[in-house]
């Protein structure tokens, strides 16, 4: 007879062999009162399938599972609309590969709604917003050279209740025209109302500066250069910006709240 040890190191062989042999899935993200599809391979020994277990949280799905496609039905576990999820799929080996169909109904989707938004004439942006369902970055977007511009990010918090916000923006000459938005998944994104204001500081002034081959600004600030084709080749903020690198040619260059072109000579 075997003695316990050895039928012990035995079993712990099969447990070894077998974890080897097995390979695991894992999808996390936030409940979004929608259910998971799974498109499932057959086995290599063409005996069943490739899943042999999914759990949810930790708790073992129910479902049918041995099936070429099989759905999770992450209703029956009674989560809350934007809860956090973790399905485990685990499969017999790891050239079997089950996929998961539509893992993208597990991630965050931005949810908020905004009950105030203002600037004030400082530049100090403020919105309150509630319902928030996942923590999602809210990026501060300027309205200056003709488009949309990201000048910042905030983290989101959340959480459906009632949460504030700050940014201090960098004003321009002139009008001042800001919003946030949130984005998720591919192109779903959602935008706050803009706000705006007027700042009395006055226009940035530059000056083309042949001799050191740079542009030296009045001020600090942000700015775009563009070729003729309309490739960005710098970007930044500061008060100089070296052109060295550039060849001579016409280009095109943002900057506080104008736009203009300049000669490389």
């Amino acid at each position: 007879m075997l003695k316990i040890r050895q039928i012990y190191l035995l079993l712990m062989c099969f447990f070894v062999a077998a974890v080897s042999n097995a390979g695991v899935i894992v999808i996390e993200g936030n409940y979004q009162n929608k259910n998971i599809f799974i498109q499932n391979a057959f086995a290599n020994s063409g005996v069943g399938f490739c899943t042999y277990e999914v759990s949810i949280n930790g708790q073992v799905s129910t479902d049918e599972i041995n099936s070429s496609a099989f759905e999770v039905d992450l209703s029956q576990y009674e989560l809350e609309y934007g809860e956090s999820v973790t399905v485990v799929i685990k499969h017999k080996n790891d050239d079997c590969f089950p996929k998961v169909i539509n893992p993208e109904v597990l991630k965050p989707v931005p949810t908020f709604e905004t009950t105030t938004i203002d600037i004030s004439n400082t530049g100090m942006l403020q919105w309150t917003a509630v319902n928030e369902v996942s923590k999602l970055p809210y990026e501060i977007e300027q309205f200056k050279w003709n488009k949309w511009i990201k000048v910042g990010e905030v983290e989101g918090r959340g959480v459906p209740s009632t949460n504030e916000y700050y940014f201090q923006t960098t004003p321009v000459s002139g009008l001042n025209k800001f919003r946030v938005k949130q984005k998720g998944y591919i192109d779903k994104t959602r935008y706050t109302s803009s706000v705006s204001y007027t700042s009395l500081q006055p226009d940035i002034t530059y000056v083309y500066v042949k001799k050191n081959q740079r542009i030296d600004f009045s001020e600090k600030t942000a700015y775009e250069i563009f070729d003729r084709y309309g490739n960005l080749l710098k970007t930044g903020f500061g008060k100089q910006i070296p052109l060295k690198n550039l060849s001579k040619d016409t280009y095109y260059m943002n900057y506080g709240n104008s736009t203009t072109s300049f000669k490389r000579r």
